[in-house]
């Protein structure tokens, strides 16, 4: 497994998306399964894994700080700030006094002294990005975090933030089906020597082909609102599925391990996080790091499923309204 510079740690270059542990995509596992998986990932020899404080509303943090505090001398913890769960509701407030006591909130969720990367988990855009990073690098300062980094951001907003502190991680969704890193962010963050940190690089699972319908996704699944798993766009886009499995027959390999092989390829300093609830993906992700592609094949990917291809936005209005990375250019705005 190659291995990537995050600030001046090196880490695997695929890590572990702790979220759907606790979060977002229908009913969590039960807590011993996600033990378990987390325990493989170590055995594996996975070093990398990203939390946030809205996963779960904390669950995730407090799941990923009791199954790993142990290991915590040989494992690089990520997490995040910005977006928070109060009441029940989703809430998003970058004010410094905000990201300061969520960051003591996480230190004890997560049972350590220091967070090796803590983003931004999105610009909250009623204050100025400078005054919230300049939160952040203070709690560098005082030794609660070693290193600084940024989700779902743009250029502009990237550089502003840079000149504040240097930003050693920009997380953005990235995958065949989502390219809006390569309208300027992955470029911008391998300029000031940043980490390019992929979430879903399986397309929400769509890459895997774990979903067959859905309609079948519980009420409060995340992807119910988003606009390409809906009705006639998911149908148009499932019809590319057969293709993909078979260029991954070609390669010796699974359609999403070739998903990542794509992704890796792109640049040297992406970094996917996939996630997953089951072991033998956790173990297929994984074996994706060696994976040594054909000559021309990855192109023949690359022209199967692309913006060009994909039908349906990412996110819906809503949502698209909170982040602030570049989209493709003609995206709607909402």
């Amino acid at each position: 497994m190659k291995r990537c510079r995050i600030g001046n740690a090196e880490v695997a270059q695929i890590g572990l998306g702790c979220m759907n542990l606790s979060h977002a995509y229908g009913n969590p596992p039960e807590r011993a399964i996600a033990q378990r998986l987390l325990l493989r990932a170590l055995e594996l020899g996975v070093d990398h894994f990203d939390t946030a404080a809205l996963y779960g509303f904390g669950r995730n943090e407090e799941l990923v700080g009791e199954v790993l505090a142990p290991a915590r001398g040989r494992i690089f913890l990520a997490s995040k700030c910005g977006m928070t769960g109060i009441d029940g509701q989703r809430v998003l407030d970058g004010r410094p006094a905000t990201l300061k006591q969520t960051c003591k909130e996480a230190l004890h969720r997560l049972r350590t002294d220091v967070i090796d990367l803590y983003y931004l988990h999105r610009w909250d855009k009623r204050v100025p990005i400078e005054d919230s990073v300049g939160a952040l690098a203070d709690l560098v300062k005082e030794g609660h975090v070693r290193y600084i980094g940024l989700s779902e951001i743009s250029v502009p907003t990237l550089l502003k933030a840079h000149a504040v502190h240097p930003i050693s991680a920009v997380q953005s969704e990235f995958s065949l089906w989502s390219r809006s890193p390569e309208f300027g962010i992955l470029e911008a963050t391998r300029s000031i020597g940043a980490a390019f940190v992929a979430f879903s690089p399986l397309g929400r699972g769509f890459l895997a082909d774990a979903i067959a319908d859905p309609e079948e996704f519980v009420a409060h699944d995340f992807r119910r609102g988003m606009p390409r798993f809906s009705g006639s766009n998911f149908a148009a886009n499932r019809r590319h599925l057969p293709a993909l499995h078979a260029l991954a027959r070609e390669a010796g390999c699974t359609a999403p391990q070739l998903s990542l092989a794509w992704l890796l390829a792109r640049a040297p300093h992406i970094l996917p996080i996939p996630g997953t609830t089951s072991v033998a993906h956790l173990e297929e992700n994984w074996a994706a790091g060696d994976l040594s592609c054909p000559p021309g094949l990855l192109e023949r990917v690359d022209e199967l499923i692309n913006p060009r291809t994909v039908s349906g936005l990412r996110y819906g209005a809503t949502a698209l309204a909170e982040v602030d990375s570049d989209e493709a250019p003609g995206t709607p705005t909402p």
